[in-house]
């Protein structure tokens, strides 16, 4: 085995082969997740709370599992850490909010639940936006998380933590919500993968909700492998969540390593190319990563799929229309206890009719079907930008919501609104060394086809290999 300065650079895979071997204990893996929290997150921010001695009881308990044959599946003994809007029981669960600071649940998440039964040991509770909407803002309880690849610049979106300890070397996997894009922006600005599964394929039961429409939970980690490997342990049908599927769980790394040969990809740059503030590096980086596609045997044809300002509208009435019922006592009540960027996007709700909702409904089954129809139902996956910028300075955040366009230029919402699977992985750097994204969206319940092609880009770009500067100074062993 290599030596234990290089422990944060195993993959979920490559720990497991050494927990089982002996060579390696959960307990040494463990102390060197949280020796590295430790000395990055004063810099990152990226956790709010550290359950240390949790975590290294139930890395012992691995240690002792793995020892006597027990087999809880591939995350048994890995650190891991959940975005701070998940129930744990006896833990506090804060949303990033002066409302929520006393909050310690009495019970755990389905999410949670799943990852403890599969062995897995919880390091910690990460940074989030207030309730997963209202950031980066500096009025909140805690810092918000800055980026590893440039500390000045933003993370992406509301799994902010999640991107950060990813991409630092802190974990291997995080655990994030997504409603508009809040783990596909962390993984796009923090060049890590985030996978948003098909809704329904993973219970959002215990996650403090944002959007009952639009809400789903999926992991972000280092590499297409790693995330594959999350969702497999995190996915399945719970009767007590409402939009669960109930369905089976297919094996996701079948076919990591059956390449793109005879695949059949949509593009839609329409979507994009000329937006006024697409960076060229964006768009230059996808389409060499198509082109390299096409050498391999895939054959990739441009499509037109309806207005991303019809998705955008209808996402965005949705969810703020959602979370305004959500909150609407709280706000009446004690609306200085929330963020200024919280209160103002929610309060915009107040002025919506029930019409309004129920056209968007409306709209959003529409769409839904026509994507399916005109792409989905023609092409094996579809591929489009995430982030249109590499990620922005966080000082450039104005006191007042909205931000300027290009702050907020992440084209994910869509995919929120139909519910198909949508991963996003890194294309490479920009000039000033920020990371690049692209998003791949498959078919219905059909996340095995999107990591494959995920884990072919992967392997072009050669995104493992790199991590941002500094990142091994972090922690007494790396």
């Amino acid at each position: 085995m290599s030596e234990p300065g290089a422990l944060h650079e195993l993959s979920v895979a490559e720990a497991g082969r050494h927990l089982r071997s002996g060579a390696l204990t959960s307990v040494d893996l463990t102390r060197h997740a949280l020796e590295r929290i430790a000395a990055a997150n004063p810099v990152l921010h990226a956790f709010v709370t550290v359950t240390d001695e949790r975590a290294l009881k139930d890395a012992d308990r691995a240690d002792h599992e793995l020892a006597s044959g027990i087999d809880r599946g591939p995350l048994h003994g890995i650190p891991y850490a959940l975005k701070d809007i998940f129930d744990t029981r006896g833990i506090r669960t804060t949303s990033h909010s002066w409302l929520m600071m006393e909050h310690v649940p009495d019970g755990d998440a389905e999410v949670e639940t799943r990852l403890r039964e599969g062995g897995a040991v919880l390091v910690g509770k990460l940074a989030t936006h207030e309730f997963a909407l209202g950031g980066p803002s500096p009025d909140l309880p805690f810092p918000p998380a800055r980026n590893p690849w440039h500390t000045d610049h933003f993370t992406g979106a509301s799994s902010t933590g999640a991107g950060a300890a990813v991409a630092a070397g802190l974990v291997r996997i995080a655990i994030g919500s997504d409603t508009s894009g809040s783990v596909r922006g962390p993984a796009c600005h923090c060049g890590t993968v985030g996978l948003k599964p098909t809704y329904g394929l993973v219970s959002r039961r215990g996650a403090f909700p944002l959007s009952y429409a639009l809400d789903h939970i999926g992991p972000l980690g280092w590499t297409v492998q790693d995330t594959a490997l999350a969702t497999q342990v995190i996915a399945g049908y719970d009767p007590r969540d409402p939009g669960s599927a109930r369905r089976p769980v297919p094996d996701l790394t079948a076919d990591l390593d059956a390449g793109v040969r005879g695949l059949r990809i949509a593009y839609s740059p329409s979507w994009f190319r000329d937006h006024p503030v697409t960076s060229t590096e964006v768009t230059d980086a996808i389409e060499r990563v198509l082109a390299e596609l096409t050498e391999r045997g895939a054959t990739v044809h441009e499509v037109e799929p309806p207005a991303y300002q019809r998705f955008n509208a209808c996402g965005r009435v949705i969810m703020v229309a959602e979370a305004y019922a959500i909150h609407e006592a709280d706000l009446r009540e004690r609306p200085r206890s929330y963020g200024r960027y919280t209160y103002q996007r929610i309060a915009s709700a107040a002025g919506l009719s029930a019409a309004d909702l129920v056209q968007a409904h409306r709209l959003r089954q529409e769409l839904a079907d026509d994507v399916q129809r005109t792409v989905l139902d023609r092409y094996d996956v579809w591929v489009t930008a995430a982030g249109l910028t590499p990620p922005p300075r966080l000082d450039s955040f104005a006191p007042d919501w909205p931000p300027p366009p290009e702050l907020s230029a992440m084209q994910t919402i869509p995919f929120n609104v139909t519910g198909h699977p949508a991963l996003v992985l890194p294309t490479g750097l920009s000039g000033t060394g920020l990371p690049l994204g692209m998003q791949i969206v498959g078919r219905p319940f059909d996340e095995t086809t999107v990591l494959r092609v995920g884990a072919t880009v992967e392997a072009l770009t050669g995104h493992p290999g790199r991590r941002p500067a500094g990142f091994g100074a972090w922690g007494t062993r790396g």
